[in-house]
C-alpha cells in the first residue's frame, strides 16, 4: 500500500511539473515536433501490426476449424464400376459414427471446382477424373483409421483425406503470425525509444546554458532531468493518442469481412479486441519516460 501511494504521488508530481524546471525544456521547436511525430507514427504502425497479426491468425484458425469439420474421399475405379463403388462408399459413410453427411460431387460441381485452373469449357464427362465425395463431420469427429480399413476392404482404390496435413501448417502459421506481431511491436517500441532519446539529447544540448544557470542556483541533475522527462513523456502520450486514433479510423474505413471475399477484408479487431489498441498510448508514454530519463541523466553527467 505504501509503495502504491508513493508511486501515485510521483505520477501526480510528474503530471503537475515544476514551472521553474520546465524552463529548461523548450515548449516548441524541432524536438517537440519530432517527439510528437515519432510517437504518432509509431502508434499508427502499432495499431496495424496488432490488427494484421490478430486478423491473419484469426483467419488461419477459421480455415483450420473448417478443415477439421470436413474430409474428402477420392474414388478411382474402372468406367463401369464407378457408380457402384460410389454407392457403396456412400453407404459406408452413412453407417460410420461421427459422419454427419456425405455428398458425391456432380460433373457440374467438378467443373466449377476445376474452372479456376482449366477454364469453364473443360470436358469433365470425357476425362478420367476421380469421383470426389465431400464428407461433413460431427463435432466429435470420426475414426479415420477404422474407416480407411473398411474402405480398403469394400471399396478398393478409395483414398480418405481427413485434411490433417492441411490443418497443421495453418495452426503453425497462426502461432507464428502472433509472434511476428509481438516482434513488430517490440521493434516499434525500440524505434520510438531511440528517436525520443535523440530528441531529448538534442534538447539538453540546445539548453546547456540554461542548465548551467540552474546548477549555479543549486538545482540537482535529478531535478532538471525530471522536467525533461515530464515534457517528453506528455508529448509521446499525446502523439501516441493521435496516432492510435488515426489507425483505428483507418481500420474502421476498411471493407468489412461480409461485403467482399478478399484475403485482407475484415482486417481489424473483434469484440473486446478493440481494447488492445487503447494500451498503445500508455505504453508509448512509459517508453518515453524510460528513454528520456536514461538519456537526460547520462547527458547531464557528461555535461557536469
Amino acid at each position: 500500500m505504501n509503495r502504491a501511494m508513493a508511486l501515485m504521488r510521483r505520477l501526480l508530481a510528474l503530471l503537475r511539473g515544476d514551472p521553474q524546471a520546465d524552463r529548461a525544456v523548450p515548449p516548441t521547436g524541432f524536438t517537440a515536433r519530432l517527439t510528437l511525430f515519432t510517437a504518432a507514427a509509431m502508434a499508427f504502425l502499432a495499431v496495424f501490426a496488432l490488427a494484421l497479426s490478430t486478423a491473419t491468425g484469426r483467419l488461419a484458425e477459421r480455415w483450420g476449424a473448417e478443415l477439421a469439420r470436413t474430409a474428402t474421399l477420392r474414388l478411382s475405379a474402372p468406367e463401369g464400376q464407378m457408380a457402384a463403388q460410389t454407392a457403396t462408399a456412400l453407404t459406408i459413410l452413412a453407417q460410420t459414427p461421427g459422419v454427419a453427411s456425405s455428398h458425391a460431387l456432380t460433373p457440374e460441381e467438378n467443373r466449377a471446382l476445376l474452372e479456376p485452373w482449366f477454364g469453364p469449357d473443360l470436358p469433365v464427362e470425357s476425362l478420367p477424373i476421380p469421383q470426389l465425395i465431400e464428407i461433413t463431420l460431427e463435432e466429435d469427429g470420426f475414426d479415420a483409421t477404422g474407416l480407411r480399413a473398411r474402405l480398403q476392404a469394400e471399396v478398393p482404390g478409395a483414398v480418405l483425406d481427413d485434411h490433417t496435413r492441411w490443418r497443421a501448417p495453418l495452426t503453425l502459421a497462426a502461432s507464428r503470425l502472433r509472434w511476428l506481431g509481438v516482434l513488430a511491436l517490440g521493434l516499434i517500441a525500440l524505434s520510438t525509444a531511440a528517436m525520443i532519446t535523440l530528441a531529448a539529447q538534442a534538447a539538453l544540448a540546445a539548453n546547456a546554458q540554461v542548465i548551467r544557470v540552474l546548477r549555479l542556483v543549486g538545482a540537482q541533475d535529478v531535478y532538471i532531468a525530471r522536467a525533461f522527462v515530464r515534457r517528453f513523456t506528455l508529448r509521446a502520450l499525446w502523439g501516441a493518442m493521435g496516432g492510435t486514433a488515426a489507425g483505428l479510423t483507418a481500420l474502421w474505413m476498411l471493407p468489412a469481412a461480409d461485403t467482399t471475399e478478399g484475403f485482407l477484408t475484415g482486417l481489424g479487431f473483434r469484440g473486446a479486441g478493440w481494447l488492445w489498441p487503447l494500451l498503445i498510448p500508455p505504453f508509448a508514454a512509459i517508453t518515453a519516460f524510460a528513454a528520456t530519463r536514461a538519456a537526460a541523466l547520462a547527458t547531464l553527467r557528461a555535461q557536469s
